[in-house]
């Protein structure tokens, strides 16, 4: 596929990314209950990292250090963020565990700021405002409370938004393929490491609904939707990129609720708006109605 038809898929891809994700959150916190959680995610990424590197086997001929170290990076920082939100997922709504994952479109800005010394405008700070203000009442239980699992979910949002910064530096002039392969076998190896501190390897055997959560995690939300994500990003600039993989939020919570998986309350209903009017705020400056305004 070349430059040009990448270019073109680029936007459609980061929303296909986001509505797979947003399938995987019910399913993986039913999983949870048979599976360890490093276990899924080191089989989630190996298949994932040998599949990508089985399609793409004519790129590895470009292989250079920079390439791993590029790679190992990318891995260390998505592989935070991942097992930061399993975890996190283990103690709270797989809703809750979207929308906090999501806040990452609203933290970008700043880190931008960090790493290029680009001051964050007027609506950056508003978006950061309404952020906290939805996160304040999606987590009010008769009081403001945020439980372990909610707080995991927020430092993987973080993580992630580091991973768009870096996913941004070092796709330029670099295969994103290989780099995506690269990133994926990074995460594998943390979590298979990972295993021998908690239950690790199940040797008594899963029950078949597990593994087949645990195979369409590894194909379509990490090796198709991961690989849509990182094509995606080289493409398009981080701001609108973090607003279009944003959308995982609310499909995690619609298929939640289409499935039963949970039955959000009127405040956190409102909770979440408020959380996603902060990420269109924060990518969009709400030009749109500006210029409505104008018409």
């Amino acid at each position: 596929m070349n430059e040009t038809m990448l270019k073109k898929l680029a936007k459609p891809m980061l929303v296909c990314a986001p509505v797979i994700w947003g399938s995987t959150f019910f399913m993986i916190k039913d999983a949870l209950d048979d599976v360890d959680a490093l276990f899924m995610l080191a089989f989630r990424f190996t298949l994932a990292a040998a599949l990508l590197a089985a399609v793409f086997w004519r790129r590895w001929k470009d292989m250079d250090r920079a390439y791993v170290w590029q790679g190992a990076v990318l891995g260390l920082l998505m592989g935070a963020a991942y097992i930061l939100q399993t975890f996190g997922l283990m103690g709270t709504t797989p809703g809750k565990n979207a929308f906090f994952t999501a806040v990452y479109c609203v933290i970008v800005p700043f880190l931008y700021w960090a790493v290029d010394w680009k001051r964050p405008s007027r609506w950056n700070v508003l978006a950061a405002l309404l952020s906290v203000t939805g996160i304040g009442l999606v987590s009010w239980d008769g009081g403001l409370s945020l439980a372990l699992g909610d707080v995991l979910t927020l430092a993987a949002g973080f993580f992630l938004a580091c991973h768009i910064i870096a996913v941004a530096k070092f796709s330029e002039g670099r295969d994103i393929f290989l780099l995506t392969t690269l990133q994926f076998a990074m995460i594998a190896l943390m979590c298979w490491v990972g295993t021998a501190f908690t239950r690790g390897v199940p040797v008594d055997g899963l029950p078949g609904s597990a593994w087949g959560v645990m195979l369409y995690l590894a194909i379509g939300s990490t090796a198709v939707a991961l690989l849509f994500q990182n094509v995606g990003q080289k493409y398009t600039d981080p701001a609108s990129a973090a607003l279009l993989l944003s959308l995982e939020a609310p499909f995690g919570v619609l298929f939640s609720v289409l499935f039963g998986a949970e039955r959000p309350t009127p405040l956190i209903y409102l909770g979440f708006c408020v959380i996603f009017l902060a990420m269109v705020c924060s990518e969009t400056q709400f030009r749109f109605l500006r210029k409505a305004g104008k018409a």
